[in-house]
């Protein structure tokens, strides 16, 4: 059996970046998340970032742990991002838009702003033998397009990786199991672990339209 091999994905930007914990959410690559920004913390940390870099790190608060003191423990594979829009309301508040860049691994750091910092470490993925990657792809396409109630016009050469964290995001996973399959850089294993909890779970109901 041929051996996956690492992706190569070099990377250029900052080691040092703000953290964004939050419960439940995942910012997967490749993927828009809108955010309102209301804290003062992180309104601070959006006038940082738009004067710089735009980058930050999405991260998932570990279950169980409150955000009451303003400092809860997260997750350490947490998501890359970079904000591709934003919008300043009035009052200070904003609204943006964070695409998905890669997952990184991350250590928390000092900060002498409101928010927290982490240093971060990108994480390469290992890829799919290539005689295993075509029967995958047809398994792992097969179950989202079962999830999907709409037209789902998938272009052809999609990454795999895509698919898989796709569907990922339609199994509406308790977000324990969804921060082991996040975290899992090995393409097969997490491809494997999506479409067990595929079978596991019945299929949602069809909306009427």
């Amino acid at each position: 059996m041929v051996e996956g091999q690492k992706s190569s994905r070099p990377w250029h930007g900052p080691a040092e970046l703000p953290v964004f914990p939050l419960p439940g959410v995942f910012l997967f690559p490749g993927c828009v998340m809108p955010l309102h920004i209301f804290e003062p913390r992180y309104r601070q940390m959006v006038s940082d970032l738009l004067d710089r870099h735009g980058r930050l790190v999405m991260s998932t608060i570990v279950e169980g742990h409150s955000d009451v003191d303003g400092a809860p423990r997260f997750h350490e594979v947490a998501g890359l991002g970079e904000i591709g829009r934003h919008e300043e309301l009035t009052d200070g508040r904003f609204l943006i838009w964070v695409i998905g860049l890669g997952r990184v691994r991350t250590t928390e750091i000092p900060s002498d702003r409101l928010y927290r910092r982490v240093k971060i470490e990108p994480l390469e993925e290992w890829d799919v033998p290539t005689e295993e990657e075509p029967g995958l792809r047809a398994r792992v396409q097969a179950a989202l397009l079962a999830r999907c109630d709409e037209f789902l016009n998938l272009p052809a050469g999609v990454p795999l990786t895509h698919l898989v964290d796709l569907l990922l995001q339609r199994l509406q996973l308790p977000a324990t199991r969804m921060q082991e399959l996040f975290s899992e850089t090995d393409l097969r294993v997490r491809a494997e672990g999506a479409l067990a909890e595929h079978a596991r779970r019945g299929l949602p109901p069809p909306t009427s339209g």
